[in-house]
């Protein structure tokens, strides 16, 4: 989950149409109940890496869209997160700015990361980097109501790019495995709610 703090779980959005198609391995991970994800280089040759994650949620979109947005709820996402806080605008009127604060951990130093998200209510968040401790950042999250409303398939983008002295295919293994904890926390996190 340390890796995933970098990549800011800030928020998504839904249509009829699926965020990404679903690879075999994505189908069958889902399946199985758990969440996938899958990343590549970084298509500008940075250190970082392009993020892609998918989870089911058995919970309605308007009950993961809450916690998706809802600061005191990122740290049960983020595990080394301090500080989460909304800097400006409004999420009612469509966008924010807020600022997240991560703890140093083994690989990655203290963090500050502040990003713009635009909402599509209850369906989309778009986020990119504003400014802080990352080169780029740019993504969102998607969500797909299923079975009448009554779950959500939430699929996550992210492309990350770091100017730390660290192996890019050490970032991108990091990733790997963060991504599917912080969705499955994000799970987590909708169920307690309920």
């Amino acid at each position: 989950m340390r890796t995933l703090s970098i990549l800011t779980l800030v928020f998504f959005g839904a249509s009829p149409v699926a965020a990404f198609d679903l690879s075999p391995q994505a189908q069958a991970t889902l399946s199985r109940g758990e969440a996938h994800a899958e990343v590549a280089p970084d298509p500008a040759g940075a250190t970082g890496g392009r993020v892609r994650g998918v989870v089911d949620i058995p919970a309605s979109p308007d009950r993961v869209w809450a916690v998706l947005t809802d600061c005191a709820s990122a740290a049960r996402m983020i595990t080394n997160l301090e500080r989460c806080a909304v800097l400006s605008g409004d999420q009612k009127q469509g966008w924010d700015v807020r600022e997240h604060v991560t703890r140093k951990s083994l690989f990655f130093p203290r963090m500050r990361i502040v990003f713009r998200s635009d909402y599509d209510a209850r369906r989309r968040i778009r986020f990119r980097l504003v400014e802080g401790d990352l080169k780029a950042e740019e993504g969102e999250w998607r969500l797909l109501p299923l079975n009448g409303g009554a779950s959500t398939r939430v699929f996550y983008e992210n492309r990350l790019a770091v100017d730390w002295a660290i192996p890019k295919a050490m970032l991108r293994a990091g990733l790997r495995k963060d991504t599917p904890k912080a969705l499955a926390r994000l799970r987590e996190a909708c169920l307690a709610v309920a």
